[in-house]
């Protein structure tokens, strides 16, 4: 397969996620009844983002021409990918720069997240039969020639160990923040409540913290974020909810909520499930310039940085971590 003919599959791939027909229909319900965080609506959104902001000839074209990739390739080497299963299809990226650039992809899924990511690559390979060598499962990743590994610090520590001889990106946990100044529209506000509640919170992208001037007002925010009530009927997430109350309660540590977050004044930049944390600034110059080399920091929401609504929105040239994985491969 040449780079055009991958650049084809993953064009047909996207119409087939948008065309949502029975077989696509059926691993979506699969991979919900899996895991009880990947329900229907948050399953819809990621694969259709998927297919909408990488997957059409337009945005492929461009992509690949900024990389000055060859036809073929000529010197395929096999990449081991680890994935990550925080949200649906969170290790495809990965699994389309691997395939685009002309390496093998030696796939170990998420336990978590593993029947999408399968029944994407069984389709492509039921187009393209060729495609079954550049496309395979793993249990356990062994003798590959570089390797990409999405986890927590903990696994992180263990990715280092195994692949320190090979060519490797390793990512670790990660979050994002939003920074407000109190002239946001109630609209904004509202797509604030996406950044923090898509996903139950659980993507690197997804803002666990606010930054807010002294003497913010929150009133108009709970009110916004009550777009998601609805995720406290939510049994996982009601546990985690009744669970953080009950600590703060007994802690005596001062909350406000509007019965589905709960925002607590917290200076860590990760929040537990339910929670948002926030911070109160005096000048926002000197915030910036202090978020901008924290290593946990995935992204940064607000005025000046991304828009409101769009943390969970990347391009295809949105890399984790700030690392060019294309690059990375182009050039082994």
């Amino acid at each position: 397969m040449n780079l055009q003919h991958r650049i084809d599959l993953m064009v047909r791939l996207g119409k087939y996620i948008l065309a949502d027909g029975e077989e696509w229909k059926a691993a979506k319900e699969k991979a919900s009844y899996e895991n009880g965080w990947f329900i229907p609506a948050f399953i819809d959104l990621s694969v259709q983002r998927i297919a909408e902001s990488f997957l059409t000839a337009e945005i492929l074209n461009n992509w690949t021409k900024n990389y000055g990739l060859p036809a073929n390739n000529v010197s395929a080497k096999k990449i081991g990918i680890v994935m990550a299963g925080n949200i649906p299809l969170v290790g495809f990226h990965d699994f389309l720069c691997v395939f685009i650039s002309g390496h093998s992809a030696i796939v170990k899924p998420s336990s978590k997240d593993q029947t999408l990511i399968k029944h994407l690559a069984q389709k492509i390979i039921e187009w393209q039969p060729e495609a079954a060598i550049s496309i395979q499962f793993a249990e356990t990743l062994k003798d590959c020639d570089a390797y990409i590994a999405t986890g927590s610090n903990n696994s992180s520590r263990y990715f280092e160990y195994y692949f320190a001889k090979y060519p490797h990106i390793i990512r670790k946990n990660r979050t994002s923040v939003a920074i407000l100044t109190s002239n946001e529209s109630s609209i904004e506000l509202e797509k604030l409540a996406d950044d923090v509640h898509l996903y139950f919170g659980l993507g690197c992208r997804n803002v666990t913290k606010i930054y807010v001037p002294e003497g913010y007002d929150f009133i108009p925010l709970l009110e916004a974020f009550k777009k998601y009530s609805y995720l406290a009927d939510h049994h996982k997430y009601k546990n985690n909810f009744d669970y953080n109350l009950a600590i703060h309660l007994l802690n005596k540590k001062y909350y406000m909520t509007n019965g589905s977050i709960l925002l607590i004044e917290e200076p860590a930049l990760f929040s537990p499930i339910s929670q948002l944390n926030y911070e109160f600034f005096k000048d926002q110059s000197s915030l910036s310039a202090s978020l901008k080399d924290l290593p946990e920091l995935q992204a940064v929401v607000g005025e000046g940085n991304i828009l409101f609504g769009d943390g969970q929105s990347p391009s295809i040239s949105d890399y984790a971590d700030g690392i060019d994985t294309l690059s990375f491969l182009s050039h082994l």
